[in-house]
Parts: C-alpha cells; sequence; structure tokens
C-alpha cells in the first residue's frame, strides 16, 4: 500500500494543498507579464521618469495574493495610496480596484489567446500523490482558479478547490494570511498537521508557516530558493517531481 513516503512527504500526512500559478501551471509568468504592464502603465501616467515594477516587486508584494491586496501592497511601497473603491470597477477608475481589473482583463486575453502551460514533473507528482492515496486541493488567490484547472486537464485529481471567488463569497483572508490553505484543508476532512503546503509565493509559504501545516514545500521558479526558506519552507525544489527521487 502507497503512503505519504512514497511522494517525498513526511509520515501522517493525509493531503496535499497545492498552490496553482507557478507549482501546477506556468500561468505566473503570465501574471507577471500582465502586473507590469498595468503597473508601468500607472506609474508612467504619475510621473514619466517613475521606477518600472520589477520581478523582485512582484516577489515581494503581489505573487500569491488576491489582487486587491497586490495592488495596496506595490503601491504602499511607492507611496501611493488610492481610493479602494468597489469590486467590479471598471479599468479606467483610478482606484484599487480598478487597477485590479485592468490585469486581470490582461491576464484574461492572454489565457484565451494562449491558453494555459503545465509543469508536467509537478502534474506527474500530483498523479503520484493520488495514486498514494492522499487528497488533494487546489489553494489559489487567482480569481480564474476553475477555467485554469479545467485548461490544464487536470481536474480529475483535484478533490476540492479553494480560489480567489470562493476566498471573497467566504470573506477569507488573503496569503499570508493561512485563511485559504485551512478552509482547503477543513475541505478535505483533515487538520493542519495532517496536511502539506505546496507554494512558490514568498506569502504563500508564510501562509503555509502560519497555517501548523505539518510541511511546507518551496517551488523555486524565478531563483529565491534562499528567501523562501526564510519565509518558511521546510525543503525547496525546482520543481515537485523531484521529491519522487527523495528516500
Amino acid at each position: 500500500m502507497s503512503t505519504s513516503r512514497s511522494v517525498g512527504l513526511p509520515d501522517g500526512v493525509r493531503a496535499c494543498l497545492f498552490d496553482l500559478d507557478g507549482v501546477l501551471t506556468r500561468t505566473a509568468t503570465v501574471h507577471m507579464a500582465a502586473w507590469k504592464r498595468t503597473f508601468d502603465a500607472f506609474l508612467r501616467s504619475r510621473d514619466p521618469a517613475a521606477r518600472e515594477f520589477t520581478q523582485d516587486d512582484y516577489n515581494r508584494y503581489v505573487d500569491g495574493k488576491p489582487r486587491a491586496d497586490g495592488v495596496r501592497d506595490f503601491l504602499a511601497s511607492r507611496g501611493i495610496v488610492l481610493p479602494e473603491g468597489e469590486h467590479g470597477d471598471p479599468p479606467d477608475a483610478e482606484t484599487v480596484q480598478g487597477v485590479a481589473t485592468r490585469k486581470n482583463d490582461l491576464v484574461q486575453r492572454e489565457l484565451e489567446e494562449h491558453g494555459v502551460e503545465v509543469y508536467e514533473g509537478s502534474v506527474r507528482y500530483l498523479r503520484a500523490v493520488k495514486e498514494a492515496g492522499l487528497a488533494t486541493a487546489v489553494v489559489t488567490a487567482s480569481a480564474n482558479g476553475e477555467q485554469v484547472v479545467a485548461a490544464g486537464g487536470f481536474a480529475d485529481l483535484v478533490d476540492t478547490r479553494v480560489d480567489g471567488v470562493v476566498a471573497r463569497e467566504r470573506g477569507l483572508a488573503g496569503k499570508p494570511a493561512p485563511d485559504t490553505f485551512l478552509a482547503g484543508a477543513h475541505a478535505l476532512g483533515v487538520t493542519p498537521e495532517q496536511a502539506v503546503v505546496f507554494e512558490d509565493a514568498l506569502a504563500g509559504v508564510a501562509a503555509g508557516r502560519a497555517g501548523g501545516f505539518a510541511h511546507v514545500v518551496g517551488v523555486d521558479r524565478v531563483g529565491h530558493a534562499e528567501a523562501l526558506r526564510e519565509a518558511g519552507a521546510d525543503v525547496v525544489v525546482t520543481d515537485l517531481d523531484e521529491l519522487l527521487d527523495r528516500p
């Protein structure tokens, strides 16, 4: 009988909670590009000499967070405060929600035109997890979680999903708060001590650590392994199937 050790995880683990963008799918690059286009245009509209949005900005202030939180946190890092506005504000609104809408419009266009690429090694690992008898959840800040999972072709390997839509409906705080991961564990009928978090974002790793989960696996796609460890990752890999080779 397969056990959690067969997929490189500690004994007693019953469930795996996977972030989506950057862990199972290549959509993190799509999100980075959309954020950069959104913020660079916004910053230039206020100051033509403004410093551009960078990969480090994405890692520190945006990655893994709900859209509005990412807008708020990045702009605060540049000393900018906008009115909050309302969810669904049009993309030309000078509000936090309006900037969030602009970014999401760009992501939707990219997904429609180019579809979703998956990390084959990570999907192979997801399949191995299911074969080992472990429960699975996708826990993502993205409001497009359902569409991305379906387009990625691995919906049959996911038992439950907690995405941006679910979080908004339930009033769950976004990462780095652990609320969405805790909701995923609850939906699978396990305690945090029986579940593992898989994350590529610093905010997501911090959420996994804050939630008291049994193990936090950091996935390094952009060369920030040390930062993932500092945020609380127990182990860092470049793709999930590396865990299958561990004793």
